[in-house]
């Protein structure tokens, strides 16, 4: 049964790519329930959807479409022993570490009923790694090899709120009728564009991403747009 393995929440700390700021992206388990929201627009609202977890840049992070971070701790488990060295539930910055859940292939639109107090959750895009992502691993050509591993973990907005808490269950409610996946989108996004049309089909796509491709779509051949 798919399961919140870990709910993660931010221990504020220095950026260790830019020292003079702070970032959000060191998460540590927390076995209190948290109440998960909407929370607002990405550079005017109130970061994460997690009361209590805090995001360091609002201009590139967290908002409605970005309100909630999944990684799978399968695919931890295989960066663990790829990298050789412990990766904790929370290490990749992620709000859900999640159990028994197919979040790379699961479909952009695709909703998550978590636990039992209402919470409904909506996969919009995959995450794309940054350079305070490289910086806090502290793993050299981090960025280069996240992305050759096609595994970001899933951004999710939320459709309705509730608490969140450790062992809650996890059931996909609803999959769109269309294959657009969180693996598909990153590959398009990260090194191959010329798929960046097939995206469109996803009408809950992030709406950043839809402005992505809308800028993208002038360079692509008109067969391709």
């Amino acid at each position: 049964m798919a399961s919140v393995l870990s709910v993660n929440l931010a221990r504020v700390r220095a950026n260790p790519d830019k020292p003079s700021r702070r970032t959000g992206i060191d998460k540590v388990a927390t076995p209190e329930a948290v109440m998960v929201r909407a929370p607002g627009p990405m550079r005017s609202g109130l970061g994460s959807g997690l009361v209590g977890d805090t995001i360091g840049n609002q201009k590139l992070h967290g908002g409605d479409d970005q309100a909630v971070y999944a990684y799978a701790r399968e695919d931890l488990d295989e960066w663990a022993a790829r990298l050789d060295r412990p990766l904790t539930d929370g290490m990749f910055g992620e709000n859900l570490t999640t159990s028994g859940i197919d979040v790379t292939g699961a479909l952009i639109g695709e909703r998550w009923r978590v636990g039992t107090d209402g919470l409904l959750l909506e996969v919009s895009a995959p995450r794309t790694p940054c350079r305070t992502f490289s910086a806090f691993l502290d793993i050299e050509g981090w960025i280069k090899t996240f992305t050759a591993a096609g595994k970001p973990g899933a951004y999710l907005r939320v459709i309705s709120p509730g608490t969140v808490r450790v062992g809650d269950a996890i059931v996909v409610e609803d999959k769109p009728d269309h294959d657009v996946t969180i693996a598909l989108v990153f590959r398009a996004r990260m090194s191959d564009p010329s798929l960046l049309p097939q995206l469109l089909a996803a009408d809950a796509l992030s709406a950043e991403l839809k402005a992505y491709i809308a800028k993208k779509a002038t360079r692509l051949p008109a067969d391709r747009v």
